[in-house]
């Protein structure tokens, strides 16, 4: 007994230090993350330049990272799109920014967010401050975005990309056969071709049509774009890059398309001179990253306008945040529908689509949202198939000119790895069941074909669903609306054409009309799904951002991608799909 309390005791001993240095240690962290999330803001001095670093990815929400606090780093934001934009906005009447230093090598971002960026960047010209850009290299993408400046360089032994778009898809059919697998597709619309790669060995007729159309679409738009900055006609862009002409910087130079070639000391000089400044003085750049801190640029109102950001793949699940949840969104819109505060809601969607049941789910709820407060979507580079089931019965919507939409088609794919399970792996399966269908959907036989017209019957049906959720939503008939859903993928300025859309316009745009719409001119924007704790993003992202970031490590970016590429035809195996085609590689 005597050794047994003196074991209790010791053991009670420990457990209240450990409780007390515990405490203190998290006392500690907090204290930290405290002195860091109240630290000085960074101070704007006077002839300060903003630097916009194009290779960077600005994400549809901005997305803090909760270990930075650790790592001694001022990043700890990564600012959104919509951030961006509203920065470029308010350094345009910041009398301690004179200008705009964008690194202009490689781009990040989406055509359609390209353009936002962009148009941004146009208005801020607008108050005679200046835009330099520079890259050793610099991408197609890039340039159009670099070619709004008031003056370009690249690198002496750089160079300039301009040789047009181009757009690919891989198709693995021949994969199949080989692995004695067979996909068993069902899909309704002629130009559906999200199951081509399975059915296909390259792409059909109706693909290359629509693809031509809406590739054409998006470089006719960068060409109009650069000619107007560069005061140059689109027939001589285009002819330098059917000629390939532009093949090294000095090229570029003597074709008009970059002002000068410099090396990184020599343009950093030539700021200087811009500045007033001696040749060899040290620059005050400000990075997006410090201004967001500093600068003054969001709205504030005793009314609210909800911002719903739907960024990612559809599904029924319960996550918000890198997919678009069903669950998840369905109880978030039932919370902004009864919040009296918010007058007006925009949802922004940035989204290929997915699963058609959850598509439905979610815009039954925008649908009762619409009965008490105005509802406006807004497109971000993609907004299609699910994408645009979840937009059509918006007030008002607005599209990039380089928004990707329609795609208003749906399918299905069953998979049969009989031959493959018996051939390659050894594998069979038995079973016993109580009838004929009990076993409907499994992957280890082939449908019969009653099964078959089941599952098409079943496509058909979510087709025609879809089809009246657009004619309802858009005010026309369902007739109509056939003769320009069929799966066609469209452009937002073609949309605009065959009424998907109502407005181009870019996010603020579409934040402006809601207001109106709401008859509120004093309110303050609350992005959703609002941010998650500093504790649940440590206790939430750790295993999955260290998963990720041990297999990134091991695997290359292409590996990476088809992986998850492949993670997503899992999920759609069995259930009806609204989703744009197979991700293309567009560049």
């Amino acid at each position: 007994m005597k050794n047994f309390f003196k074991i209790f005791f010791a053991s009670l001993l420990a457990l209240i230090v450990f409780t007390m240095l515990a405490f203190f240690v998290f006392v500690g962290i907090i204290g930290l993350i405290a002195s860091a999330s109240s630290s000085d803001v960074p101070e704007i001095k006077a002839k300060s330049v903003l630097v916009l670093d194009l290779s960077e990815t600005f994400p549809e929400q901005s997305k803090e990272d909760p270990f930075a606090v650790f790592m001694n780093t001022t990043d700890k934001e990564i600012p959104s799109l919509y951030d961006m934009v509203r920065m470029i906005k308010a350094a345009k009447n910041d009398t301690l920014i004179k200008g705009i230093y964008i690194q202009g090598a490689g781009n990040g971002n989406g055509f359609a967010a390209s353009e936002e960026l962009r148009k941004a960047l146009e208005d801020f010209k607008s108050s005679k401050k200046f835009i330099w850009s520079y890259g050793e290299t610099m991408s197609q993408k890039a340039y159009y975005v670099t070619s709004v400046s008031d003056f370009v360089a690249v690198h002496p032994q750089g160079g300039l990309e301009f040789y047009g778009m181009t757009s690919s898809l891989f198709f693995i059919k021949g994969m199949l056969e080989k692995l004695d697998i067979q996909p068993q597709i069902f899909y309704a619309g002629k130009f559906k071709s999200a199951t081509e790669p399975f059915r296909e060995y390259k792409m059909t007729d109706a693909n290359r049509l629509q693809t031509g159309i809406w590739l054409g679409d998006l470089y006719n738009h960068m060409l109009v774009s650069v000619g107007r900055s560069r005061k140059m006609d689109t027939a001589t862009l285009r002819k330098l890059a059917v000629t390939g002409a532009i093949q090294s910087s000095g090229d570029a130079k003597n074709n008009q398309l970059v002002d000068d070639l410099l090396y990184d000391d020599q343009f950093k000089s030539q700021l200087n001179k811009k500045l007033g400044n001696a040749a060899n003085d040290k620059i005050n750049f400000v990075t997006f990253h410090d201004y967001a801190r500093s600068a003054d640029y969001r709205q504030t109102g005793s009314n609210r306008v909800a911002i719903v950001f739907a960024d990612g793949d559809i599904d029924g699940s319960n996550e918000s945040e890198g997919t678009v949840g069903s669950d998840a969104y369905k109880a978030l819109l039932r919370k902004i529908r009864l919040d009296n505060s918010i007058k007006a809601v925009v949802l922004r969607v940035n989204s290929p689509g997915g699963s058609a049941l959850a598509s439905d789910v979610m815009w039954r709820e925008l649908e009762l949202m619409k009965q008490q407060k105005p509802v406006v979507v807004s497109m971000g580079d993609v907004a299609a198939s699910g994408g645009y089931y979840i937009s059509c019965n918006a007030d008002s919507i607005f599209a990039n000119e380089n928004t990707i939409t329609g795609s208003i088609g749906v399918f299905g794919i069953i998979p049969n790895m009989e031959k493959f399970f018996n051939n390659k792996l050894g594998v069979s399966f038995d079973r016993v069941k109580t009838g004929p269908y009990a076993d409907l959907g499994g992957i280890d036989r082939a449908l019969t074909e009653p099964e078959k017209k089941f599952i098409q019957s079943s496509i058909d049906s979510t087709y025609y669903t879809f089809k009246s959720r657009v004619a309802a939503g858009r005010k026309k008939t369902v007739d109509m609306v056939d003769t320009i859903a069929q799966g066609r993928v469209w452009t937002g300025s073609r949309a605009l054409g065959v009424g998907l859309v109502d407005r181009i316009g870019t996010l603020q745009d579409a934040v402006n009309c809601a207001a109106r719409l709401g008859k509120i001119t004093s309110y303050s924007v609350r992005e959703y799904p609002e941010k998650k704790s500093f504790i649940e993003k440590i206790t939430g992202s750790t295993e999955k951002s260290i998963r990720q970031r041990l297999v990134k490590k091991e695997i290359d970016e292409v590996a990476w991608r088809w992986m998850e590429e492949g993670k997503k035809i899992r999920k759609m195996a069995g259930v009806p799909q609204a989703k744009l085609p197979f991700t293309f590689d567009l560049r």
